[in-house]
């Protein structure tokens, strides 16, 4: 599983012109999965991203998790985190799961972060999706696990 989190000031994903999904100040979570994820290791995403240390403490410094600051988060599924451009010049796709692998587990990332305890707004899965963030910072990090 790949992610890409933003520590954002607020964000949204919209389908058809419709929010589906909204956040203030949190993460913004872009989730790529791959053939050989599990349950296990959306678990493991979950917990990572829940504890990850990015928000600012009182001294400015990236100290605190999203469960410090009770930071809400926005999950989006995307599945171009796994393209690849490495020969040619347009991106192959074969390292990302299928859709009836990926759905599920995108969804047992955000039933984990919300069993401990997030405030968790996504986006559609499969839809044509338009994200919207404000990143703060900038903060941007790639996790893989």
């Amino acid at each position: 599983m790949r992610v890409v989190v933003q520590r954002v000031s607020g964000a949204s994903v919209r389908v058809d012109d419709q929010v589906v999904g909204r956040i203030g100040a949190g993460q913004c979570v872009l989730v790529g999965v791959t053939h050989e994820d599990t349950t296990v290791v959306a678990e493991r995403m979950a917990t990572k991203l829940w504890g990850l240390r990015i928000f600012r403490d009182n001294a400015g410094m990236m100290n605190q998790s999203a469960e410090d600051v009770g930071a809400e988060i926005l999950v989006v599924s995307q599945f171009t985190l796994y393209g690849d451009a490495a020969k040619g010049r347009r991106p192959s796709f074969v390292a990302a799961a299928p859709g009836s692998l990926a759905e599920p587990l995108v969804e047992h990332l955000v039933a984990g972060l919300r069993a401990l305890g997030a405030t968790v707004a996504t986006g559609r899965f499969g839809a044509d999706m338009a994200v919207e963030m404000v990143n703060d910072g900038p903060v941007t990090i790639l996790i893989e696990l």
